[in-house]
């Protein structure tokens, strides 16, 4: 584990376990590079060398007041590629680092890049718009914002309770741990960060970032996703990819790497090996 120091003289927290092939874990908002524990020990155990970072402002990056958006974002992650000097490397992004994977791969080239996979991933754009009609109405995030600014605690609790991991659905079991564990990630960034990153993975528009990247990649979604709705992401994401596959997960949720751990690691190592 270590950090490095941006250009604008953000620290960014990482970790790097292994040798091997490098797979590269971006998170997804307002969570830290905890939320990918599960997969860095099952690919370590697997003979790959894992990396992820703390995105700025989120877990043990620092704080920033600015910088909260998809350029900084994708820049942040070049930083720590090039620091570490990581080739073929594997780029798997959950929620908000789908949007990250894309913008960094279509901002920064694909010279290091082998492979990416895209969880329950907010692109090609969440927010609906004139060309998106099938998107979440602004007022949606303004919510969620207005949520960050005057009750952070407890909506992090609200959040994972229900709608992220699909705990409101009849029959499922609510993990505390879980619940527990999101919200200790979620309270260790910084509310900046956090409300200026609803605006970062709501309104960026990937569609010229998506049709831009040639290596093969993976968009895996649940049709059960409460968080980022599949019919206006997943099929339209592999659909602008120049050499993109969809694979659908009939009733997961939008956390579905951790719910359904086994399945989802299962599923990236059989297309990593491919």
């Amino acid at each position: 584990m270590g950090t490095i120091t941006t250009t604008d003289g953000t620290e960014i927290f990482y970790k790097d376990w292994g040798s091997g092939q490098p797979i590269v874990f971006s998170h997804g908002w307002p969570l830290s590079s905890d939320d990918w524990d599960t997969q860095m020990l099952f690919f370590l155990g697997h003979g790959y060398r894992v990396v992820a970072a703390d995105r700025r402002g989120h877990g043990r990056s620092t704080q920033t007041g600015d910088g909260h958006d998809m350029d900084h974002y994708a820049d942040d992650l070049a930083a720590v590629v090039e620091h570490l000097d990581l080739h073929d490397a594997v780029h798997v992004g959950h929620s908000t680092g789908g949007g990250e994977v894309v913008h960094y791969i279509a901002r920064h080239g694909e010279s290091r890049v082998a492979k990416a996979v895209l969880i329950s991933a907010v692109p090609p754009i969440m927010v609906q718009t004139e060309a998106n009609p099938g998107g979440l109405p602004k007022a949606v995030f303004d919510g969620l914002q207005e949520q960050v600014a005057t009750n952070r605690s407890a909506f992090y609790r609200d959040l994972p309770s229900g709608p992220f991991y699909g705990f409101n659905r009849d029959g499922v079991e609510p993990v505390e741990a879980i619940i527990a564990n999101w919200w200790r990630q979620g309270m260790m960034g910084g509310a900046k960060a956090h409300y200026d990153g609803i605006v970062a993975f709501s309104q960026t528009d990937f569609t010229d970032d998506l049709r831009a990247i040639t290596v093969p990649t993976l968009v895996m979604h649940g049709d059960d996703d409460q968080i980022v709705p599949y019919a206006d992401s997943g099929p339209l994401s592999a659909a602008l990819l120049q050499n993109g596959t969809l694979k659908t997960y009939a009733g997961f949720p939008h956390g579905m790497p951790t719910t359904q751990a086994a399945t989802i690691n299962a599923d990236l190592l059989e297309f990593i090996r491919s």
